[in-house]
């Protein structure tokens, strides 16, 4: 595949490699500026958010987004079961390449230009365990990310707390955004937030000056109130683990038995439906409560360019990787100003606004290292 450059934007002259049409490869469009007006306006909560918990929709969600493990197949018939998997795979292969083995043509496109990188955490850089805390990053994968962290400006974007992914992760060379992006961490710069109500001035653990911002920071009681009462009403659910990420509340219903996860939904609803202001979603086996208002993973993603000195220019590909829904928001910003790239980690086919794929964190790792090589042999 050849990259032409006609001025600053890229045009693919051969799409049967990449797999990804040229008008929507990335490029940095001028006057895209993020309107920090948008930040904190709060939607109309519209009606039937929450459904029927008797209907079977509600169910069917709650399955829908928890697709089951990949089993070791032993007969035939499974076998047979396995290659239709394989082969609808390789077809989504098509609408999504590899990162892997599209790494020649990422890197040929970011050629002079600054990639920032953006991670999630779940499922990216740590498997998917039964146990939330014990979702723990293998030491081949902290130093993955502490190396390319040397070489390209990186921030992990998680739904945890920002203090419980900092503990998991404990490298101070990144920066760090909790609760679906709404706590930040980031440098001060030319960011345009410093002095919102909503953004506190401090200084890092290395005496560097940093902006905290948390732009849902009235929701904290209610959260707490929240977080309390799912406790009291789950409690005699075998399974049921309720987690307070700070900001938003997750609800993990991996380990409860499946015939049980209409009750999980229903005590949640029964909970929920005294907070007019805070909404429901789905995660992998989880249900998550968070706050109504315009932040996301997407918003977090802009707070952080910005922050960094890096919006507005045409020399910046920004990279997320994530294997989430909430991460589906930061793909979306990226493919909607045509500035960077989204990779999906998932080893089972799904519709997504990325560009992009890995099949898991082992294959996150390789494309870290792969970065960090390519770096420094460019620089040579």
């Amino acid at each position: 595949m050849d990259l032409k450059s006609n001025h600053t934007v890229p045009v693919l002259t051969d799409q049967s490699t990449l797999g990804v049409h040229n008008s929507l490869l990335p490029y940095s469009p001028r006057g895209a500026a993020f309107s920090s007006n948008l930040l904190l306006t709060i939607p109309r909560k519209k009606t039937g958010v929450l459904d029927d918990i008797r209907s079977s929709s509600w169910l069917d969600a709650m399955k829908s987004s928890s697709p089951p493990h990949k089993k070791i197949n032993k007969d035939i018939h499974n076998e047979f079961a396995s290659a239709d998997v394989d082969l609808a795979y390789r077809t989504w292969l098509l609408k999504y390449p590899s990162a892997l083995t599209s790494f020649e043509q990422i890197t040929n496109f970011a050629k002079g230009k600054r990639i920032a990188l953006f991670l999630d955490y779940d499922g990216t850089l740590s498997p998917i365990v039964d146990d939330p805390d014990r979702a723990l990053m293998s030491n081949d994968m902290r130093l993955a990310v502490k190396n390319v962290a040397k070489y390209f400006p990186t921030a992990i974007i998680s739904g945890r707390s920002r203090d419980k992914v900092y503990e998991f992760v404990g490298l101070t060379e990144l920066y760090y955004a909790g609760s679906h992006g709404m706590d930040i961490v980031g440098p001060v710069r030319e960011s345009t937030y410093v002095d919102h109500p909503n953004s506190i001035r401090s200084t890092d653990k290395q005496g560097k000056e940093v902006i905290l911002f948390q732009p849902a920071s009235e929701f904290l009681p209610m959260i707490e109130e929240v977080f309390t009462s799912l406790v009291e009403s789950t409690k005699d659910i075998e399974g049921a683990k309720v987690e307070n990420n700070k900001f938003c509340v997750s609800v993990h219903y991996r380990n409860v038995d499946e015939k049980s996860w209409t009750t999980v939904a229903q005590r949640v609803h029964d909970v929920m439906k005294r907070y007019k202001r805070l909404r429901l979603t789905h995660g992998r086996k989880v249900l998550e409560v968070r706050p109504v208002i315009n932040w996301d993973k997407g918003k977090a993603v802009l707070f952080l360019l910005e922050s960094l000195g890096l919006s507005n220019r045409n020399d910046v590909l920004p990279i997320y990787v994530g294997d989430d829904k909430t991460d589906e928001d930061a793909f979306k910003v990226l493919r909607e100003r045509k500035c960077g790239y989204g990779f999906l980690v998932t080893s089972a086919p799904k519709e997504s606004n990325a560009y992009f794929s890995l099949r898991d964190p082992s294959e996150v790792m390789e494309f870290l290292k792969s970065l960090v090589m390519w770096k420094k042999s460019s620089a040579v």
